[in-house]
């Protein structure tokens, strides 16, 4: 069986810089390979020799979802979807779902976050297989695990320089409807949608990579920048993100500054876009036939270059500058910061 290239041995996964990856590095620091492994830890989710994928992802209240933001459905709508967007950054097709809450009060809140649970696996084409129930002193968990299957995982690793960058859809309405919430208001209705009821583009991971030989994706769950620090560091290369090309896919309520748009764009997070490296060319060849196919934009907003690290061409179309500020990350203090809660 061919090793794979991404297995770190003594230095850990290779993931882009943060505190929280630094932390994910330390942990998986010397963890042995197997052979019934094909993909190990690093990237969006595990490969075993035979195909199955498998992902978690932890939604703890008051972190990741707030009850006086949302209703218990969509909590468990919101946690069950962000895990299924991990199958569709591998271009994986799902199984099936299990989930485990931990709730104060069972009778009020696990039913009512179980139909949210529910309803999203339906929503992507796979069932609920089981899970766990049990009592929290609170906050309310839920912690989802994703089963999927794929015979050609689409990877972190691989973008070459020359690749262009593509995303899926439109970014930063998820960060507006928190942003919204903190100041008072009621977000605007695209942005709660997207916040609330994230689709994860699983339809559209497997033709990316299938009918345009993507060589390298992720989700968008930390932020353009962040994410696509993640792609670089896997790929060995540098990215150069086009700030006119992200503004054009940001979400802008009427009357933001651009620059305040492009910020949340890239450094917010929780979009559950796909963020794509394709052969030059090929996304421009085939991207109506995309938006047809899917009802879904997608849009050039970079490209890759020999190097290392993120750059961003400013609005003003001067030389491209290093980006040291990446996306969300749960163990950096930063108090108000807008992705988080």
């Amino acid at each position: 069986m061919t090793p794979d290239p991404r297995r770190e041995g003594e230095k850990g996964p290779t993931l882009g810089p943060g505190v929280e990856f630094d932390r994910i590095r330390g942990f998986l620091k010397g963890c042995a390979s197997a052979d019934h492994v094909r993909v190990g830890p690093g990237d969006d989710a595990a490969v075993l020799a035979d195909g199955i994928v498998l992902s978690s992802d932890l939604a703890m209240e008051g972190v990741h979802f707030r009850l006086d933001w949302m209703d218990p459905v969509e909590a468990g709508f919101r946690a069950t979807a962000a895990a299924l967007s991990d199958l569709a950054a591998m271009a994986a097709r799902p199984l099936g779902v299990l989930a485990s809450v931990a709730v104060p009060s069972p009778g009020t809140l696990a039913a009512p976050l179980m139909d949210g649970v529910r309803e999203a696996a339906e929503s992507a084409g796979t069932v609920l297989l089981g899970g766990d129930l049990t009592r929290s002193p609170g906050p309310a968990v839920v912690d989802i695990m994703v089963v999927g299957r794929t015979l050609r995982p689409m990877l972190r690793s691989g973008a070459q320089p020359g690749d262009e960058l593509w995303v899926t859809g439109t970014v930063g309405a998820s960060t507006a409807a928190v942003e919204a919430w903190q100041a008072g208001r009621a977000p605007d209705p695209e942005a709660r949608r997207a916040h609330v009821r994230p689709i994860p583009r699983l339809g559209e991971g497997v033709w990316l990579l299938e009918a345009l030989g993507a060589r390298a994706g992720l989700d968008l769950s930390d932020g353009m920048a962040g994410d696509a620090g993640h792609l670089a560091a896997a790929s060995g290369v540098g990215v150069v993100l086009e700030g006119s090309a992200v503004l054009a896919v940001a979400h802008r309520e009427p009357g933001e500054e651009e620059e305040r748009v492009l910020a949340r764009a890239l450094h917010g997070g929780e979009d559950y876009e796909l963020l794509v490296a394709l052969p030059p060319g090929a996304g421009a060849a085939r991207v109506e036939e995309f938006r047809q196919r899917f009802d879904l934009s997608l849009s050039r907003v970079g490209r890759v270059v020999a190097g290392d690290g993120v750059h961003l061409r400013p609005l003003d179309g001067s030389p491209p500058v290093r980006l040291s500020l990446g996306g969300w990350d749960h163990f950096r203090s930063e108090p108000g910061h807008p992705a988080s809660p």
